[in-house]
């Protein structure tokens, strides 16, 4: 992410850097002066280090050239790297460390001058609800005048300004450039998302949380993880006194409760109704548009307000954003009178509306628990029909499929199964995997292209229905057979809605 970069860069030799390492270095490479590290080859930066990791489809040696042609001044790499380099034609120093991937992230974070440890950082982690969470906390501080920052799905938000990001979490070298210029620009408070992923492949390594915050776990990524128990000990790992001081967790589902009891760090516990919780609505009185909300939280402090958002997830949501505001010092009288003032994240229940007479919503939903909670959410403000368009992702964990599949048919009027980002599968095995075991009737349809999915679900709905396209949320692109084409469901839905006319 070569666009965000420090006013003042830091410089550090490339011998200092070997002796963090804990290697030794030819004498004359000592003094070369380094500007930072990098593991994109495509947007390395002059005077950079690029480090050469194994990747899950190709090892960053292959690409060594690519960095060095863009003024690499040194290259961070394994033994297999390594071997794989004419390294006497390479011109520029090669440092070999044994496991590179385990120690970027502590080396960037050294680098930087432990950027995290000079701002409230707040961690957010769970299989629904980290977008949301995170989120809502950047608008509450920006309520309570608190300089922030913002990582993760959405994109980051640094003030006013906002960079778009591939990874929900960036990796090791570019998080702690982007903290190191966080902290440059005087930011006191960072909320970012640390996924699953990230922390398994060590991408937040360094960064020191002030809080982490645990939303909920489901089934989610086991193509990845493997099985639920490892899902859930790559989730736990963010909650050691190594990486975080403090602890809030939802406790409203058993993964949560488990976590609270086995960690040892200092920790707050939240629920929507059980009083036993640090944190717990102490009344909810809620309409069709949100609910009126009397927030008990530590030491007994009260927080009353109006939450303009629907779903108890959202609820949820707002209640551990509530708790991290308090906890890292906004006035509870502050919190309280931002939450009228809060929206939800792009993507996430989002309303389009372009005159039709029928509700319109785009979400990010793509797990079981996430498509049901969802569906169930708009089924409450919906006057009739409620008619759902879904799919799921190539390459990726096949053992959703049937959950979202019957999620889809069990929660709507009107299922439509589709295509979302089959990327190298074929979209119609994908859809015969979501529909596996289901009893397809009039009420339900396969359509393979998205695009004529949506503009199908807006030409059958009548006054009073709800359309809901699930899945995408936010994203802008559509990926199939290694090509990712500009794509929203949101103009998709805008386009299907404006052709009824």
């Amino acid at each position: 992410m070569a666009e965000i970069q420090r006013f003042t860069p830091i410089t550090r030799k490339l011998g200092e850097v070997a002796d963090y390492l804990g290697i030794s270095i030819d004498k004359a490479n000592y003094e070369i002066e380094v500007i930072g590290l990098s593991s994109n080859s495509k947007s390395i930066d002059e005077g950079e280090i690029f480090t050469a990791l194994p990747g899950a489809k190709a090892h960053g040696s292959a690409f060594i050239q690519t960095a060095v042609e863009r003024g690499a001044r040194a290259v961070i790499t394994d033994l297999s790297g390594a071997d794989s380099l004419p390294l006497q034609q390479l011109k520029i120093p090669v440092l070999v460390v044994p496991n590179p991937r385990s120690q970027i992230g502590f080396l960037s974070d050294w680098f930087f001058n432990s950027p995290s440890r000079g701002m409230y950082v707040a961690g957010i982690t769970g299989t629904n609800g980290k977008t949301t969470t995170t989120y809502l906390l950047n608008q509450i501080w920006k309520y309570a005048e608190f300089s922030n920052g913002l990582i993760g799905t959405v994109g980051i938000i640094m003030g006013e300004d906002f960079y778009p990001t591939t990874h929900t979490t960036p990796e090791s070298d570019v998080l702690h450039r982007i903290l190191s210029v966080m902290q440059e620009r005087h930011t006191r408070a960072v909320a970012m998302e640390a996924s699953s992923h990230a922390l398994v492949q060590h991408r937040v390594d360094g960064v020191h949380f002030s809080v982490a915050g645990f939303t909920n776990l489901t089934q989610d990524h086991l193509d990845f993880h493997g099985d639920m128990e490892s899902y859930y000990q790559a989730k736990r790992t963010l909650f050691t006194s190594e990486m975080s001081d403090f602890a809030l967790i939802n406790i409203d589902q058993e993964y949560g409760m488990r976590l609270a009891s086995e960690i040892s760090i200092p920790l707050g516990t939240l629920s929507i109704k059980n009083k036993k919780a640090t944190w717990y609505f102490e009344s909810l009185q809620g309409d069709s548009k949100g609910n009126e909300v009397v927030i008990r939280g530590e030491g007994g402090v009260l927080i009353e307000g109006r939450i303009n958002l629907l779903g108890s997830y959202n609820l949820e949501n707002c209640l551990l954003a509530v708790a991290i505001a308090a906890h890292s010092g906004v006035d509870p009288l502050v919190i309280g009178q931002s939450l009228s003032t809060l929206t939800g994240a792009p993507g996430r229940l989002e309303k389009i509306v372009s005159g039709q007479d029928f509700t319109a919503l785009v979400d990010f939903a793509h797990t079981p628990d996430a498509v049901t909670k969802v569906l169930r959410t708009a089924r409450e403000t919906t006057d009739s029909r409620l008619i759902g368009v879904l799919g799921c992702g190539g390459d990726r964990d096949k053992s959703k499929r049937s959950l979202m599949g019957k999620a889809l048919y069990e929660g709507c009027d009107v299922a439509i199964f589709t295509s979302d980002n089959p990327r190298s599968e074929d979209p119609m095995s994908i859809l015969q995997d979501m529909t596996a075991g289901l009893s397809l009737g009039d009420n339900q349809r396969v359509i393979v292209d998205r695009a004529e999915a949506i503009e199908h679900a807006a030409k059958i709905a009548q006054s009073g229905d709800t359309v809901i396209v699930l899945g995408k949320g936010h994203e802008t692109g559509q990926e199939i057979n290694g090509i990712k084409t500009p794509y929203s469901d949101q103009l998709e839905l805008k386009r299907a809605i404006a052709n009824l006319r």
